[in-house]
This record gives structure tokens, sequence and C-alpha cells, in this order.
């Protein structure tokens, strides 16, 4: 009967020796929360803060300014931006899509005003903030608008037989 016992508790070991096996945590995840590594991430709605901030001290007039043309233009585009890349993690948000038209046509006619007003000042904030924008003109004529795609045939319909 010794034999069947020491048998018995070399089994019993053997399985008490598995048991840590079963365990949440590996040696590499304590290793990291030793160190102090901590994944700091700055919100994007932070950055894209002071982003504007800096945007609109650089192009506002004067010391004081809080309403031109140049200082509103340039506070958008950051927002414009923003918005952009939260709809490209989020493409079905569509109040944020609406807000974001919104804001564009607000700033296109901003930048129609300035041009009115300042075409220098339109100029550079336009090169300085890489807007594409198209300068408000006359309208254009049909070979302005059509002149570069080429002309179409001659059709042989009944109109033009009758002539």
């Amino acid at each position: 009967t010794t034999t069947c016992f020491s048998t018995m508790t070399d089994d019993m070991a053997t399985d008490l020796e598995e048991e840590p096996a079963d365990v949440l945590l590996d040696a590499s995840d304590l290793d990291s929360e030793e160190t102090g590594e901590v994944a700091d991430e700055t919100p994007a709605r932070y950055l894209s803060e002071q982003r504007i901030i800096e945007l609109r001290l650089a192009h506002r007039r004067h010391e004081t300014d809080t309403g031109s043309p140049e200082y509103q233009v340039a506070g958008m585009t950051e927002r414009i931006s923003h918005l952009t890349m939260h709809l490209k993690e989020h493409p079905k948000d569509f109040s944020t899509r609406r807000g974001l038209v919104a804001l564009v046509n607000k700033r296109r006619r901003l930048l129609n005003y300035l041009y009115s007003e300042d075409e220098q000042a339109y100029v550079d904030i336009v090169g300085a903030l890489g807007i594409r924008h198209k300068v408000p003109g006359a309208i254009p004529s049909k070979e302005d608008k059509y002149g570069r795609f080429p002309q179409q045939k001659a059709s042989k319909g009944k109109s033009k037989m009758k002539k």
C-alpha cells in the first residue's frame, strides 16, 4: 500500500505544478507596469483647439482682433480639418457632416467678402492656410466653360435636313 500512496502523492504533485499555468497576466505585462509606461494620448479635440489658437494669433490684424475675416477663416480652417478627420473615423455621423458643410459654406462666403475688399489679404490667407477656393468672378461664357472639351459631331437628324 505504500507504493500506491507514493504514486498518488506524485500524481498530486504534478497536478499542483500544472496549476500556475492558469494565470491571467504574463511576465511581459508586469514589466510594462513596473517601468511606468503609460499611453498618454492627448485628445484630438485639445490638439485642434491649440492649433486654432496658434492660427488665430498668426492671422489677426491687431492685438484685440476677434472679428476680421482673416481671424475667422483661420479658426474655421482648423475646425474643418478636425471635422474632416472625425468623419474619416465615423463615416455615418451625418449631423457632423451637416455641420461641416455649413462651416465650409460660411468660410467660402467670408473668403468671397475678403476677396472683394482686399485681394492681397485674400491671396495671403489662402496661400498660408492651403485653402482650395475659386475666386468669385463673372459668369463664364460658354466658350470659357466648355472650350476645353472637343466639339460634338453634327447630328444628321430630321431637324437639320428641313433647313
